[in-house]
């Protein structure tokens, strides 16, 4: 499971899917639906939150919202009631992080998504997210 921080965009067709896939199973983990992948270090961040449901609706509408974008047809039925006042601190490292594992994985996956972006010098996150200093996040398996 990964729930990248990066901004949806950055991710070729099958990331963007698999990230759709990937987000849907994580909201019924945080649901209380699912017993498999509790304890999912990716779910920290939305555990931590206040209303983590609410937080993982709000990050499948930035999922879903790229997906319309590109003219992908997700069925926005699976989204529940969302927040748009939600905000999760991410570090600058972590983001840097997310984007060469990205590029890794486009390398072979993708190879014209990936000369796309591997000049890009400001990373965007996904906009539930605000970019403060610092590394790695802990919860990240490096």
């Amino acid at each position: 499971m990964r729930l990248w921080s990066l901004h949806p965009k950055y991710l070729d067709a099958r990331g963007l899917v698999a990230l759709w896939r990937e987000t849907l199973l994580a909201k019924h983990v945080l649901e209380g639906r699912t017993a498999g992948y509790r304890n999912h270090p990716q779910l920290n961040r939305f555990k931590g939150l206040q209303r983590p449901v609410a937080a993982i609706n709000a990050y499948l509408t930035t999922v879903y919202e790229e997906a319309l974008r590109r003219g992908y047809r997700f069925d926005q039925t699976k989204i529940g009631r969302a927040s748009s006042a939600i905000r999760i601190k991410v570090q600058e490292g972590q983001l840097n992080y997310e984007f060469q594992h990205l590029l890794k994985k486009l390398m072979t996956r993708d190879p014209e998504k990936f000369t796309q972006l591997q000049s890009t010098a400001d990373i965007e996150a996904n906009r539930l997210f605000d970019v403060i200093a610092g590394g790695i996040e802990a919860w990240e398996v490096v």
